[in-house]
């Protein structure tokens, strides 16, 4: 069974605490900690939820913040169910059995005695 991992990214979240209102806010903070971004990385990193960061920029914004790395970032993982192919009937590959078979009535007749 496949499980399907999101994941939401709090970094404006925990800037609106810190009284930060723009994404410049971070540019010192993160140089101090011996990170240099451009201003367009660092509104990306704000603004989306980023595919992958470097660890070392990931402890630093929880440094800046001052919280643990787990408030950064939450997740959630759910169980996939298989998806089964639909089944077209009447394609030629597969006939339904219980759709195409009608059965017949019978008739039953005496025998002659004659016979």
């Amino acid at each position: 069974m496949k499980r399907q991992v999101e994941y939401q990214w709090h970094v404006r979240e925990l800037m609106a605490r810190m009284g930060m209102r723009n994404s410049r806010d971070l540019v010192e903070p993160l140089r101090e900690r011996g990170i240099t971004l451009s201003e367009s990385q660092i509104y990306r990193l704000v603004g989306q939820d980023p595919e992958r960061i470097a660890f070392k920029v990931l402890v630093s914004l929880a440094d800046i913040f001052r919280v643990e790395v787990n408030e950064l970032v939450t997740y959630t993982a759910t169980d996939m169910r298989a998806q089964r192919p639909k089944k077209v009937v009447g394609s030629a590959h597969e006939v339904p059995l219980m759709e195409a078979y009608r059965p017949v009535r019978a008739r039953i007749h005496q025998a002659d005695e004659d016979s």
